[in-house]
């Protein structure tokens, strides 16, 4: 049977949603955006009514006065990226319309997979990737990825196709907390998520869940990246000299290790920008004292974050109450204890949700993210201001506060996935290799692989999966990093629990959907690694989806695989066993006997 194989076609507007393509630009001010030093405003709730939450949203796309691309969906009141708010078991109706243009100089390309029939009028076969192509990733949810739900393989809406309908209900048993959607068109997320296209989505209830929030007021903070607004300035005075300016080959400033420097991205929080060089920050209002409930979101398309609030140059404690999503002690409501931090780090595509203290009368705070060390080959996330935290009996009131007599959430019936002992392990790596090992300055490709299988750019027109598991099952992976870059591994439809960190047992009482793995600094004997307990038991992840790097240049370059899981019965003990992955050698199928960690 002939390999499948992608072909470039230059899209030539002879038919009649070419020229609906170039007729799409609205009137008004598409995707504005506030100004540097701006009050950090927070995105309008958009809430379910008797358990449904139906919403138009239109994806735009525009050209700021620099050149540079924004991207943006917004309801038909024009409000840009709201927050969905929901509840377990809500019924979501989200219709969809694309009006992006082309604002590339030359055309439009795209790409489509020979072999798989396109209908222009079918968006679910389409299977088109391109600059003008959207859907919709619910990143987090376990629903299933079919279309008109979660499906990112071949969802494709164009401009000029009718108004797609997404239609999917909340699990009853989805932990309350934050989740978000965005874009997910191979080959363009990168560009997308930079644009601005990215939102948050609520699954209300966290006070039931953690008690110690009830009554609180609640923010939502999402920290995205852009291409630098002053690419060309020098450093600000009061940083440090860097003795060398690196450049890698993506053109972003190269990570240096000194925590100063160009970074390779400008931030910006709820859309108000904190430019290079000198990161002046925005504006966050509260009340002296006050308690709050801060959700963040790093919608970041490759920069990493490392978060600190900061009094009189001193770090101040955040009780960490959830992560991706899922409240700490998930599976334990009776235990309502706050995981106090100073720093919290969140690669791209995390959220936290922690309590922050407001400074005190006559004192001012700052919202900060520390350097992350990304590595060699990494891009530079140094240090640098996001937004001052102003104290003011006059501060508005959020727009949202959590019930401060909530009832309990009731226990999970759930075996807790540290107790429930794997039915294999596989073992899977990150690399990169030069396009041409002979040129230093050819492009570099990247590849998530299953050991035992040949490294391979991902083939979004093959439809092998690169996994096969079975659905009631859990399993362990080892996944290792071979590059001397962090990398940062996401899954979709499910979550995992991390057990080991470069070599470390770690006792985490809670799940994640996206978690970094370290880089291999070219000198230790082993690759580091992390171990993910995988929970493939809900019955909402039987199908085909894909996992990948959530730095998405990676992922638009190959960094990704995929998984089909099928249909099985529920699992009662150990002995449960579930099918090979596609491809893998019988060293990768084995079956080892390790045992739950018991972590709680």
């Amino acid at each position: 049977m002939k390999k499948p194989v992608w072909i470039a076609v230059t899209v030539v507007c002879v038919a009649s949603w070419c020229q609906l393509l170039n007729a799409q630009a609205p009137s008004r001010n598409v995707c504005p955006r506030p100004q540097a030093e701006s009050l950090v405003e927070e995105p309008e709730d958009l809430r379910s009514q008797n358990g449904v939450l139906e919403v138009n949203l239109t994806a735009y796309d525009s050209m700021d006065t620099s050149g540079t691309k924004r991207y943006c969906y917004s309801d038909d009141a024009g409000r840009e990226s709201p927050n969905l708010r929901v509840s377990p078991g809500d019924l979501v109706i989200l219709h969809l319309k694309n009006k992006l243009t082309d604002l590339s100089p030359s055309g439009t390309t795209v790409a489509h997979a020979h072999g798989h029939p396109h209908t222009v009028d079918d968006p679910c076969t389409s299977g088109i990737m391109s600059a003008v192509s959207t859907n919709l990733h619910f990143h987090g949810l376990t629903i299933p990825p079919v279309c008109h739900q979660d499906d990112v393989l071949k969802t494709s809406v164009q401009p000029g196709d009718a108004p797609f309908e997404y239609r999917f209900r909340i699990p009853k048993n989805e932990p309350p907390g934050l989740y978000w959607y965005h874009p997910h068109i191979h080959g363009f997320s990168k560009e997308q998520l930079l644009g601005g296209a990215s939102g948050a989505l609520i699954v209300e209830g966290i006070e039931r869940a953690k008690r110690s929030v009830a009554g609180l007021p609640e923010r939502v903070f999402i920290i995205r990246d852009q291409d630098l607004v002053n690419p060309n300035a020098q450093p600000a005075r009061s940083e440090p000299v860097i003795p060398k300016f690196l450049i890698d080959r993506d053109g972003d400033a190269a990570n240096n290790g000194t925590g100063f420097g160009k970074p390779a991205k400008d931030l910006s929080i709820n859309y108000v920008p904190v430019p290079y060089p000198d990161y002046t920050p925005a504006t966050i209002e509260m009340k002296p004292g006050e308690r709050q409930l801060w959700r963040v979101l790093n919608a970041s398309a490759i920069t990493y974050l490392n978060l600190e609030v900061l009094v009189r140059r001193a770090p101040q404690p955040l009780g960490l109450v959830a992560m991706d999503g899922v409240p700490m002690n998930h599976g334990d409501v009776q235990s309502d204890s706050v995981n106090t931090q100073t720093h919290i780090g969140l690669p791209p595509g995390a959220r936290a949700e922690f309590i922050v203290t407001g400074p005190a009368e006559g004192e001012a705070g700052l919202l900060v993210t520390r350097t992350v060390d990304t590595g060699p080959g990494g891009e530079n996330d140094p240090n640098r201001m996001l937004a001052k935290i102003v104290v003011s009996s006059n501060a508005p009131e959020p727009r949202s506060r959590l019930r401060s007599s909530p009832d309990s959430l009731s226990p999970s019936t759930e075996t807790w996935l540290g107790d429930v002992a794997p039915v294999r392990v596989r073992r899977l790596y990150f690399s990169e290799k030069l396009a041409d090992p002979n040129d230093p300055t050819s492009a570099v490709e990247f590849y998530l692989t299953v050991d035992g299988q040949e490294p391979k750019m991902f083939d979004m027109s093959s439809d092998l999966p690169n996994i096969i598991a079975k659905q009631g099952t859990v399993e362990d992976w080892i996944i290792e990093n071979r590059s001397n870059e962090l990398h940062a591994f996401h899954i979709h439809q499910l979550h995992f629990l991390l057990l080991e960190y470069a070599g470390r047992q770690v006792n985490e009482d809670f799940l994640r959907d996206t978690v970094n793995v370290p880089y291999y600094d070219g000198r230790s004997l082993t690759y580091p690694s992390v171990r993910l307990r995988m929970d493939f038991r809900d019955p909402n992840v039987v199908g085909t989806f894909v996992y990948h790097c959530h730095l998405l240049e990676h992922e638009d370059k190959g960094m990704m695989g995929s998984i089909r899981v099928d249909p099985g019965p529920d699992i009662s003990g150990p002995k449960a066993t579930a099918s090979c992955s596609a491809g893998d050698s019988s060293a990768d199928c084995t079956k080892e006997s390790s045992q739950g960690h018991g972590l709680k």
